[in-house]
């Protein structure tokens, strides 16, 4: 495992405290947690960006999603 140094806002050290404390854990797992999560989501986004910017990419219409759900 590698080791980072941060620095952050106080304002957001706090919060990071308050947090850690409530859910009676280490401020780095909550930190790792975030960190995961974000990272997760960016690259969600990157995959979806790409395909959206794929002029080859087939799209289906919202109604038809819809319906094909039975939410019609």
């Amino acid at each position: 495992m590698t080791t980072q140094s941060v620095r952050i806002p106080d304002d957001l050290a706090r919060r990071l405290s308050a947090v850690a404390e409530t859910a009676r854990r280490s401020k780095s797992s909550v930190i790792l947690e975030a960190l995961e999560r974000f990272l997760d989501e960016r690259e969600d986004l990157e995959i979806a960006l790409a395909r959206f910017r794929d002029p080859g990419a087939e799209w289906v219409d919202h109604d038809e999603v819809k319906r094909e759900l039975g939410l019609d």
